[in-house]
């Protein structure tokens, strides 16, 4: 299989670099290489497109903007100049934000994302029956019950020695589980940031090279667990 990529970037050396790097990589096909966000979306009509590579600022139509009204949204890597759009581009779910000029190993660290993204088998969480609706959720043992949690209302996870504390948006968990095991439940928007930390990167609002907040709290980034959030975040 062959996944179809689209290139979108007003800078011709820009689009050359990554027509070239995607040159050297077997299983994926360039179906087009754009100057413009208006020129792409004729393509994005007429053809199935696996993943977008797409320049942010460009005139007339902001790379963000354009993808935030695509109503069938491939997955996309985000290409820029700029690190102040990386909170933006994560919003927007994206596989990877990746700073220009684009090395061969920064391009190929994006595209090992996408296929882990593609490839991964998200495991099946502790629920009461195997008959689960969707991998969206888990339940947690909490006072005798099993609870339902949403993966999607997690903002982040914290260790407290044989047990954890799930912090929710409108309420928090503890139940007794260890944070490595628990990190293996959960799918691909989760990070571990720390030891004793692990955090939803759809809910950051902010980060520093030493901490993320979510909302009003700030969480420390573990020494041994940097290279491995910057690697999403920048």
């Amino acid at each position: 299989m062959k996944y179809k990529c689209l290139i979108i970037d007003d800078e011709a050396l820009a689009r050359e670099l990554m027509e070239t790097h995607l040159s050297q990589l077997d299983d994926f096909e360039l179906v087009a290489s754009c100057a413009s966000a208006i020129e792409a979306s004729k393509i994005l009509q007429e053809k199935n497109i696996d993943l977008l590579f797409l320049d942010i600022e460009m005139p007339v139509l902001k790379g963000t903007d354009f993808f935030k009204n695509l109503l069938n949204k491939p997955e996309v890597i985000f290409t820029t100049a700029y690190r102040d759009y990386a909170i933006e581009g994560f919003d927007l779910n994206a596989v990877d934000y990746i700073l220009k000029p684009i090395t061969f190993q920064r391009f190929f660290r994006g595209i090992e994302k996408f296929r882990k993204i593609k490839k991964e088998i998200v495991p099946t969480p502790v629920t009461i029956s195997e008959n689960n609706e969707k991998e969206n959720h888990i339940y947690i043992r909490k006072d005798r019950k099993h609870v339902k949690v949403y993966f999607e209302s997690i903002l982040y996870v914290e260790s407290l020695k044989d047990y954890i504390k799930i912090h929710t948006e409108k309420e928090s968990h503890i139940t007794k589980h260890s944070i490595s095991s628990f990190e293996k439940k959960l799918d691909n928007r989760f990070i571990r940031m720390h030891r004793s930390y692990i955090i939803n990167k759809d809910k950051i609002t902010a980060f520093t090279k030493n901490d993320v907040e979510i909302g009003k709290i700030e969480i420390p980034i573990g020494e041994n667990f940097r290279a491995n959030l910057t690697a999403v975040l920048v």
